[in-house]
């Protein structure tokens, strides 16, 4: 299996009806507020249920929509950029391409939420094979409710690309693969190509998310995995990576921001988790940082990688232990409570806004604090020590 993406297709989908009496504007962006003081009538208004005869004399609350359990929180905004209250993280007028997205529950998804909430435009690369489906569940509706933003609009995909990172021009591409079933009907699907498409499409983007991870012999012990199986790890979740920057960068508008997804195994000894992802993870860890500075001295981009905690995605539960390694978080992180997507998401918006403008280089461990951990204090070891415990709400 390679790695992935999808046809030219762009989507234009009625959002269903939130409430009739609401007024939602498309842009959001997210935001820490305090309260709205001496606010106009006509602002207010947009917000709230009230009389046209009605006059305003106090200090008035904004409430604020929640994203999953721990949100970005958003407000409705005109088109034109108006200074907000709070610190904002304000992405309108960008435009991010993520990589990687086959469904509406992984990392991928997070991300593309999270940056929509912040006002950018998204466009998306999906693997060729999953196109089909994800089109499909994407025209009918069947992502609709995981598509709801915080100001209760619903996420635009602006436009999905086939996408197999694992090639990088046509001619990379074997007679195998061209002649696959699976791939009928698309084109122009190797990284060079999508990268030229969204230039004539689009001209330039500001954010490029990689969120592509694919090793065939990831249940297997590094000692049993054949060279095959460890370089197409090392292919398909590492230098897919680099091939992405290197397509994308020249037109990266300078300030632009790039992240990738890592995970602690590129550090520490996850067992089960095989087939060469451990040092393919360890390989874009160590990209990151070099990739830092090319593209930072070459255009102004800063390049940052998050390494997330254990989800139960789709493509985890490949590895098939994904259950036991959040069990095993909940257990021993700092934080005693499971990860969720959207926390993903949302240091993703953080990173590829102006309020990062000085971080490139890092990995950013976004786990519950599980990588800070020596040892596990589940174990029975630790039977007589007074360690504390999370209240459980």
């Amino acid at each position: 299996m390679a790695a992935m993406a999808i046809p030219s297709t762009q989507f234009v989908t009625q959002k269903p009806c939130i409430s009739a009496s609401h007024k939602i504007s498309r842009s959001s962006i997210a935001y820490v507020g305090n309260e709205t003081k001496g606010a106009s009538f006509t602002k207010l208004r947009s917000l709230s249920l009230v009389p046209a005869t009605q006059t305003f004399s106090k200090t008035y609350g904004c409430k604020v929509l929640k994203f999953e359990s721990h949100g970005i929180k958003a407000m409705a905004a005109s088109a034109d950029k108006q200074p907000l209250p709070g610190l904002p993280i304000d992405l309108r007028g960008k435009r991010a391409f993520i990589a990687g997205i086959a469904d509406d529950n992984g990392y991928g998804w997070a991300i593309a939420k999270s940056l929509a909430a912040a006002g950018a435009e998204i466009l998306v690369g999906t693997w060729v094979p999953a196109l089909n489906i994800f089109e499909t569940s994407l025209r009918r509706g069947k992502f609709d409710e995981s598509r709801v933003l915080p100001d209760g609009s619903l996420m635009e995909i602006t436009k999905v690309y086939p996408l197999d990172a694992v090639y990088d021009s046509p001619e990379d591409v074997p007679e195998d693969v061209k002649a696959n079933k699976r791939y009928a009907g698309s084109s122009n699907w190797t990284v060079k190509e999508v990268a030229e498409s969204v230039k004539q499409d689009f001209g330039t983007i500001d954010i490029l998310v990689h969120s592509l991870a694919n090793g065939p012999e990831v249940t297997k012990p590094i000692l049993e995995t054949s060279r095959n199986g460890y370089l197409a790890a090392i292919s398909a979740s590492s230098y897919s990576f680099v091939s992405l920057l290197k397509h994308f960068i020249p037109i990266i508008n300078p300030g632009g921001a790039t992240i990738s997804l890592t995970y602690i195994a590129s550090e520490k000894i996850i067992p089960g988790y095989g087939g060469g992802m451990s040092s393919a993870k360890a390989a874009l860890e160590s990209d990151t940082k070099v990739l830092a500075f090319e593209a930072g001295r070459k255009q102004n981009v800063r390049v940052n990688t998050i390494s997330a905690g254990p989800l139960g995605s789709r493509a985890a539960k490949a590895i098939g232990f994904i259950d036991m390694m959040i069990n095993y978080s909940l257990e021993n992180a700092p934080l005693q409570k499971e990860l969720t997507a959207g926390e993903v998401g949302n240091a993703a918006a953080f990173l590829a806004s102006p309020l990062a403008s000085a971080i490139t280089g890092a990995v950013v461990y976004v786990d519950n604090g599980l990588n800070a951990m020596g040892v596990g204090v589940d174990s029975p070891v630790f039977r007589d020590l007074d360690i504390p415990r999370a209240q459980k709400s």
